[in-house]
Parts: structure tokens; sequence; C-alpha cells
């Protein structure tokens, strides 16, 4: 078996990255293979789960037509510069075009010590492998853009964070890993030159419409704020917090990427935050739209000697740009708003109608996902979740609403219920379950990890049999922080 690499990335000048091969690990075991992704990538899933696929993946071999490498990025990280990050834990084994005509990297996650890992070891604890997997695999089967995950193994080795854990390596697929960061730092040591190699393959790469354009580099940056704007609005849709909205963690293709401690919400609370390293709320889920902004601005600052030849001007044009943003979100997510509700037209009063449902959600401390999925049932009656959620006598008036809103539009019943039942899963990765997986798996135990992925890969399904992974979590099971593995 071969796999078919097509590198792009690599043939860019030396500078870009360091030639590295992944190190070795003691005892691969295989934990889960994506066949359908595998598929797609035009690999045959049964080589991945043999001992040769396996030692692939774990980074004890390198296959033919790789070109291994660790790519050199800078970064803004909780809002402070940090001039040289670069691929610390992760290797990029090389690009392959899909059956689908699209070019994905695959990256080894958890691979060893690079230039780049600083004070890290370049390894990867299993739980984080294991909380990407669920939660990326997740956000695709809810049509969010993300990075992928192909397959995932143990180590035999042993990590050191708080305590000793088992390692873990993934292979992460995306269509690029080129961030904000990677274009910052390029500005930031006034390689202009190479700045403007970068931005020439982005926009090959991933924005060609953007090359006929009167001045490309505006054009692109257009196309970026629009993607970054969709994809902020359906984390929102979905209840997903990030995290980390570092500058190095925002890929410039418009995907998910650097599922550390992220998490879904369980009650709706506008400003959720998980992570145990964000201490001010600076990610909260509130502010991801302002952080993606103010992400864009550090984007914008790079790209500026591509703007306008007078310094000035090209601040100008860069700002006027930016100011586009905001509305660029705001349709976004009222769009998506829209959906969750069931309204296929659009009226003036349906952002205060959406904003006074979460309002209500939120001072109720109602279940963000079954509170829009038990509201689809209600089109046409339907009692499947009714026992795990419904909706208390606070939302009356505002379900008299929403009702009368809906008359207004000539879709049935059913068609809504349709609609809505598509848009707003039964299924989240819920966190107490995540972390739960993650625990029994360091025990030895798989079994809840794999019926995590079957279940989050139709989100949209309901299954009674499955109930328990639709409901909220006791009281005791709330989980209050989660955990990046470095």
């Amino acid at each position: 078996m071969t796999i078919r690499f097509d590198n792009s990335y690599s043939k860019l000048p030396g500078h870009f990255y360091v030639k590295q091969a992944p190190v070795p690990v003691t005892r691969p075991a295989l934990i889960r293979v994506n066949r359908p992704l595998a598929e797609l990538l035009g690999i045959d899933p049964a080589w991945l789960e043999s001992d040769e696929g396996i030692e692939v993946i774990a980074g004890n071999r390198v296959p033919d037509g790789a070109d291994p490498i660790a790519t050199v990025y800078a970064g803004h990280q909780f809002g402070s510069w940090n001039p040289r990050l670069g691929d610390g834990r992760a290797i990029l084994l090389g690009e392959v075009i899909g059956n689908d005509g699209e070019r994905y990297d695959i990256q080894l996650k958890g691979s060893g010590l690079t230039p780049f890992s600083r004070q890290g070891d370049g390894r990867a604890p299993l739980g984080p492998v294991l909380r990407e997997y669920i939660v990326s695999e997740a956000m695709a089967a809810f049509g969010v853009p993300t990075s992928r995950t192909l397959a995932a193994v143990t180590t035999g080795d042993s990590v050191y964070r708080e305590a000793r854990l088992d390692g873990g390596i993934l292979a992460r697929v995306a269509k690029s890993h080129i961030r904000i960061g990677t274009l910052q730092f390029f500005a930031s040591v006034n390689d202009i030159e190479g700045l403007k190699i970068l931005v020439d393959h982005v926009i090959e790469r991933h924005y060609p419409d953007a090359a006929s354009a009167e001045n490309p580099v505006p054009a692109m940056f257009d196309q970026v704020m629009r993607r970054q704007a969709a994809l902020v609005a359906r984390w929102q849709g979905v209840g997903f917090i990030h995290g980390v909205m570092n500058t190095d963690n925002m890929l410039l293709s418009g995907e998910t990427i650097d599922y550390g401690p992220c998490a879904f919400m369980d009650a709706y609370d506008s400003a959720a935050v998980y992570s145990s390293i964000d201490h001010a709320g600076r990610y909260a889920y509130r502010n991801q739209p302002a952080i993606a902004h103010w992400n864009l601005a550090c984007l914008a600052q790079a790209l500026l000697p591509f703007f306008a030849d007078d310094e000035e001007a090209a601040a100008d044009l860069a700002q006027a740009a930016l100011e586009r943003f905001p509305e660029m979100y705001l349709q976004e997510h009222l769009a998506i708003l829209r959906a969750k509700l069931g309204l296929a037209t659009m009226d003036e009063g349906d952002e205060k109608l959406a904003q006074d449902f979460l309002d209500l959600l939120e001072r109720s401390r109602s279940d963000f996902t079954l509170a829009f999925r038990r509201l689809g049932e209600l089109t046409v009656g339907a009692t499947e979740i009714e026992t795990l959620f419904d909706f208390p006598e606070s939302f009356a008036s505002w379900l008299e609403r929403w009702r009368q809103r809906c008359a207004q539009e000539t879709i049935s019943d059913t068609g809504r219920h349709r609609a809505m039942m598509s848009v707003n899963p039964a299924f989240i990765p819920r966190n107490h379950l995540v972390e739960e997986a993650i625990s029994k798996a360091y025990d030895g135990d798989f079994t809840l990890f794999h019926r995590l992925n079957e279940r989050l890969s139709t989100p949209f399904e309901y299954d009674a049999a499955d109930a328990a992974l639709a409901v909220p979590p006791e009281p005791e099971q709330i989980v209050r922080q989660t955990f990046c593995g470095t």
C-alpha cells in the first residue's frame, strides 16, 4: 500500500520549516481508524489498521513519498505576542489529493521533539488525543468546517504532566495547517519576500478566485473574513467553546483546529469558560466573535505591505475591510439562528425573537442543545425527547410569539420539523461523557470512546436506546474545566 503524496508546502523555501522525521515510539497499538476519511483520502483503511499502517501513524515508519517537516509560525497567545512558535509536537507528513479533488495535509500530532518544542516534550497524553478525535469528528458531522482525525494510536510510552500518563499520537487531516500566525511570523521578521511567497501559496491553494482580482491580497482577506465569520457563527450555533483562540490556532483555510481545552455548553451560559488556562475569560463563548475580529486585525497588520504601496493608504484599506466583519458575522449568525428556530424567511423581528429565546435559556439554565431540539418537536407534536427536556412555564409567552411567527410562512409543519431536525443535533460530545471515555481508556477500556464516535457520526438522528448519551450531566458530573495536552 502506498499513500499518494502530492506535497507542495515542503517545496516552499527552506526557512518555512525544518525537515524533521517523527521520533519513533516503543510499542504502538491501534485505537481507531476513521475508515470513511481514509477512503476519501485514497488510503486503504485495512492497510492503516495493519502493522505497517500502525507504524506509519505512530511515526515509526516514514512512508514513501512523504516529506516530513515541522513548520514555523508565530502568534498572539491570550493577547501576548510570541515571536517564534512552530510545530513543537507535530510533524506534517505530506499532502494528498482526496477523491473529492481537494488537497489535504496529513499531520502526526504527538510525534516527538522538534526544533520548535521549546521546553516541551513533543508528545501528547492519551486524553487530549481521544478528545480531539471525538470532538473533531463530531464537528464534521455537524457540518462545521474542521480539521479531521484519520487515526489514533497509543505509544507504549509514558508522558509526564501533573502525573505519569499513557501517550498517544493522532493523525490529523486539514486542508492546510497555515495559520494567521504563519503570516505573522514572516511579517514580524520583515521577510516581505517570504511573506509574498506564502500569500501566493494561500491564494492558489484556498482562494483561487482572488488571483484574478485587481488586487489579490485584499480580495483574499475579504474571503478569509467571510470564512471566519461563518465558522464562528457555526461554533455558536452548536454551543462550542474553542478555549484557545490564539492567532496561531486560526487556520487560513477557515477550519477549526486545536481541540485542547475545548468544550460544549450544557446549560446555556453566554459567559461560559472551560479552559483551565483562560483565567480572565478572554475566550468565553460570548467573546468568540469579537476575538475572531481581533485575530483578523492581526492578519490585516501582517498583510499591510500588499494592500497598497503607501503605508497610510494601506492602513485605511485594511481598516475599511475590517469594519465589514461585524456585519458579516451578524448575518451568518442570524441565518443559523433562523434555521435553528425553523424560520425559512426573513423578518426584521427575528433577531429579537432569537435573542429573547437565548435570554430565557440563560435565566432558566436550560440545556442549549435539547431546548432547540425540543422546539423542533413542537412543530408536529413529537415527543421523542420530552422525557429528557421540556420547556418550563416561563417560556409560554415566547412560544406563542414563535408560533405566530411560524404561521406567517407557507412551509408545512412537517417540512419545518424536518428542517429543524437537520440542524439541531440530539447528541453532542457532552463534556462529562468525553471525560468518562478518557478515564476509562486510561484503564484500558475504549468501549465508551468507540460508542461516542459511532453515536456522534449521526448526531441529528435520535435513538432512545442512546438516551444516556443525550442527557445533560447530573450536578456531580458537571465538568468545570478542560485542559490542553502540553
